[in-house]
């Protein structure tokens, strides 16, 4: 019961509290594969998207996606404090993004890489289902996305990707990237301004709303 003269909003909870997130982690990390899966439903989507972002084919994604949680599977029992699982998870994914690109990279000055097929953005582009990842699917938006991009310094890039396509706080961009804070929010701030120059990029992303 609340005592009185204090507001509802004020009650926090108690020392030593878990999350149900935390929960579920603890129940994963004992072995329970219910609760996994239940790990897995809750953060696909935003594993997807990311992945998404960097290598542009709905089919890489989909593939990567499931080897990044074959990997948190494996490593999971290894992660000490759960409330630092998303950063984990999202350091996790991007290692994995960037081996594939290295691959990527090697595959195409040896001649080994195909394309071309039905797994490009193109393809996708023209895709008439409706919905969100049909609009982070068309080709002008990733036309103008990947011009203001190539503007960005390295770092600046993968700082404006995490805080605004992969939606991480700040303080999880730190920890994804072992950086400080400070470092972060100078990143951030300058990409900012170079995307506050952007007036058609900016008026396609409200049109997608």
């Amino acid at each position: 019961m609340i005592p009185t003269g204090k507001k509802c909003n004020n009650v926090t909870q108690p020392a030593g509290a878990h999350s149900d997130l935390e929960i579920l982690i603890a129940r994963a990390q004992a072995g329970d594969r219910q609760a996994f899966d239940n790990l897995v439903d809750r953060f696909w989507p935003d594993i997807f998207r990311m992945v998404y972002y960097r290598v542009r084919s709905a089919m890489d994604a989909e593939d990567l996606a499931q080897d990044i949680f074959v990997v948190v599977f494996r490593r999971i029992k290894s992660l000490k404090d759960p409330s630092r699982f998303r950063p984990w998870l999202f350091t996790i994914a991007l290692n994995r993004v960037r081996d594939f690109q290295r691959k990527k990279r090697f595959r195409e000055v040896f001649g080994f890489f195909t394309g071309g097929d039905e797994d490009t953005v193109g393809y996708y582009a023209v895709s008439d289902e409706p919905g969100p990842l049909h609009n982070i699917m068309r080709q002008d938006f990733w036309e103008r996305v990947g011009s203001f991009l190539s503007k960005l310094s390295r770092l600046e890039k993968e700082v404006f990707i995490l805080r605004f396509m992969d939606q991480l706080s700040i303080g999880e961009i730190a920890e994804v990237m072992g950086k400080g804070q400070s470092t972060i929010k100078t990143h951030l701030y300058r990409a900012l301004t170079k995307f506050r120059k952007e007036s058609r990029l900016v008026g396609l992303l409200e049109g997608m709303e």
